[in-house]
């Protein structure tokens, strides 16, 4: 069998692992829950799923990838930091645990590869991505690159403030984007009403006035935030990836809207929106695209 592409997505909720041929077409997939509360758990359980895929396949020339939330080293074999989630996720050694050299990268970095590779944004040059779930992420591609920028950090879009006076978030910074829109506020942002975006969302759709207000409030901040990125970035699109674009036309719609509000369109260029292809499988896809380019 030629060289196979294994690639694991490590959520909070769920880990997700795949794998691919060298065409990245999808070979075989696997949902594991990733029980957050203990590390020996979800690490046990990354190592087997990879482990179930290379037997299913007969694998013997493979490479591995793993994205997960937080900054990775400068040599993208673990991350480095990651505050308030995933504890023991800080500096392990995945390549020790799964006996085979592992290529590590950011969660949101991984959708962005997948999405660059084989998805929505093939061919594109200069792309941002943003994922919307318990938090807020991003990455960035300039001139058909994955840019990791400086300590890694780059693309972490989820921390530009919008509301100076707003409490910090997990890294400090004041009003995020992240606590604007992320599902991990959302029991704060409705008073307590709503325990996720989901439950909103179902209100919403049935006419409540007050989700529809406290949605769109955040879907607002949401194009803010996008129109501050395209003045800096400037991309050819952005694409949105995460459970929260499920909303489908419920978040697109309104977004377009405050868009064409807060966007600066020079010359009447706007910048493109696109749903990502992938969903939640897009940060293992992307790990393992980007373990093959590591490894060639």
């Amino acid at each position: 069998m030629s060289k196979v592409l294994f690639g694991v997505d490590l959520g909070g909720t769920r880990i997700k692992s795949v794998a691919l041929d060298k065409e990245g077409n999808i070979l075989q997939q696997l949902y594991t829950p990733t029980y957050d509360g203990d590390d020996s758990v979800w690490k046990q359980a990354t190592a087997a799923s990879i482990e179930e895929l290379r037997s299913k396949l007969g694998a013997s020339d493979f490479v591995v990838g793993i994205s997960a939330p937080g900054l990775p080293n400068e040599t993208n074999s673990a991350i480095a930091h990651m505050p308030g989630r995933l504890k023991g996720l800080e500096n392990f050694d995945w390549s020790s645990l799964v006996n085979h050299k592992t290529w590590v990268l950011n969660d949101a970095f991984g959708a962005l590869m997948a999405e660059a590779k084989l998805g929505v944004a093939k061919n594109k040059k200069n792309v941002v991505l943003i994922t919307l779930g318990t938090g807020v992420g991003g990455a960035i591609l300039i001139d058909g690159k994955l840019y990791q920028g400086s300590f890694q950090k780059a693309g972490h879009i989820g921390h530009i403030t919008l509301d100076n006076e707003g409490e910090p978030d997990i890294t400090g910074m004041p009003g995020s984007l992240e606590d604007a829109i992320g599902n991990a506020t959302i029991q704060k942002r409705s008073m307590g009403r709503f325990s996720d975006t989901f439950a909103l969302l179902d209100a919403f759709r049935t006419g409540d006035h007050f989700a529809k207000e406290v949605w769109l409030v955040s879907v607002k901040k949401l194009a803010i935030g996008i129109a501050c990125v395209t003045n800096v970035l400037s991309p050819e699109c952005v694409v949105l990836a995460g459970g929260i674009t499920e909303a489908d036309h419920e978040l697109f719609e309104p977004l377009e809207h405050f868009l064409s509000l807060y966007e600066w369109r020079a010359g009447g260029n706007k910048t493109v929106i696109l749903k990502s292809q992938f969903g939640d499988m897009g940060g293992a896809i992307g790990a393992a695209c980007f373990a093959m380019m590591q490894d060639s």
